[in-house]
């Protein structure tokens, strides 16, 4: 590395660990790449891994499979000399991203208020899952699911409408990743359907399970999303300059697959399984009520998919083929409204290997029967920087899937 790039790493570092100001992303482009052939995939995951200057919005899953990567202006020259190798199919997916980030948010906002027209901050999400506590006594109890690197709360409440439903709980997390902030919005619009709405099918899964709901699994990272990068992906535990690790290594095969070794990638899992904070104390409480798990539900996006375990293997393991049936049902339900498509199918058949993530640790530590990640919506156009608008339609559709996912593995369990 010579004396100019050692810099300008250590410049971008020290803004990303230290800095206060805005980062924005004007002429920052996304490009759509799909690889020709097995050496242009090759050479795309050789760059993902060893140059963080590029980042990959999406993984890079095979020959034929678009591959989404966001571009500095800087490096756009750079970019073309690759663009032009011949090795692949390219297009510009966003043209300028700042721009969607300065109309993805309403102009205007009434700032505490939670009604999902708008993302709320990591303040407002905590101080409205405090006020449910107040507002149905008798149903809901918060609950501390972890400390964060920056000493914040990982906040959770636990819904309970009846008893004895101890052995069919449901656990729902998000916003593991920083920046996908549509997954905190849609399981907190689930959290509240939960305990407001009318409908016979949501009743009728409230009131037979017991149900936590963790929205922002990494905190410190949401904040700064919000505070000074929309983009920022992982927690902020700093490790040597650019290095803060994704806080996905929960420890199950970890580092077998998925994950970056390089401490400034994107997908750097951290030195060891969970050397996170957040990782460690939510395993933690997890532990305290996995054997009575009866399902583990994450959301994630984009790329409108819904996941089955385990990431490190393309084996169909355990209950495998009822996930994916009940899956395919879940993704029939989803679409209804609004005619939205995922996919269903496990990780490494759909994506790529990526081991160590929250729900195959679950499955795998305690075999829990019903496990999905999902990454909701959309396919690119916006990606992680999907409009407000959008959340409502969003939440509503999962929830749909939710209801036949709860609903199906009972008739299974019947049988």
């Amino acid at each position: 590395m010579n004396i100019f790039l050692a810099f300008f790493v250590l410049l971008v570092s020290s803004q990303h660990i230290l800095g206060d100001e805005k980062v924005r992303y004007d002429d920052f482009k996304v490009y759509r790449l799909t690889p020709k052939t097995v050496q242009a995939v090759e050479a795309l995951r050789n760059l993902e891994d060893s140059n963080s200057e590029y980042d990959f919005w999406t993984a890079v899953r095979g020959v034929g499979y678009p591959v989404d990567i966001m571009v500095a202006p800087h490096l756009k020259y750079r970019f073309n000399d690759i663009i032009n190798s011949g090795e692949f199919d390219a297009e510009v997916y966003i043209s300028d991203v700042q721009e969607l980030i300065d109309n993805e948010r309403p102009k205007t906002r009434l700032a505490g208020i939670v009604d999902w027209t708008d993302y709320n901050t990591l303040d407002e999400i905590n101080d409205w899952l405090r006020s449910l506590v107040d507002e149905y006594p008798d149903n809901v109890s918060l609950v501390k699911a972890g400390t964060s690197y920056e000493n914040r709360e990982i906040l959770g409440v636990k819904v309970v409408f009846n008893p004895g439903n101890e052995d069919r709980t449901v656990f729902i997390e998000s916003n593991i990743h920083a920046r996908e902030w549509i997954s905190s919005a849609v399981t907190t619009w689930i959290l509240n359907q939960l305990l407001t709405s009318k409908d016979t099918n949501v009743r009728q899964i409230a009131d037979t399970h017991d149900w936590y709901f963790v929205p922002v699994f990494n905190p410190d990272g949401f904040v700064y999303s919000h505070t000074t990068d929309r983009m920022w992906r992982k927690t902020r535990v700093p490790y040597f300059l650019c290095a803060v690790p994704t806080p996905t290594e929960l420890g199950l095969l970890f580092h077998t697959g998925g994950s970056s070794s390089n401490p400034c990638s994107e997908t750097y899992g951290g030195p060891s399984a969970f050397s996170e904070p957040s990782t460690k104390t939510l395993s933690e409480f997890i532990t305290t009520i996995g054997p009575k798990l009866g399902a583990y539900i994450a959301f994630h996006s984009y790329s409108q998919l819904m996941l089955l375990p385990y990431g490190y293997s393309s084996s169909h393991l355990d209950n495998y083929q009822d996930l994916y049936n009940v899956g395919v049902k879940a993704a029939s339900s989803l679409s209804q409204k609004y005619g939205t498509k995922f996919q269903v199918g496990n990780i490494v058949e759909l994506l790529y290997v990526a081991s160590g993530g929250s729900m195959d640790w679950v499955k795998g530590t305690f075999k829990t029967p019903i496990t999905y990640t999902y990454e909701l919506r959309d396919t690119g156009r916006y990606g992680f920087i999907l409009p407000a608008d959008q959340i409502i339609p969003s939440a509503e559709e999962t929830l749909d899937s939710l209801v036949t996912i709860l609903q199906e593995f009972d008739k299974i369990k019947k049988n």
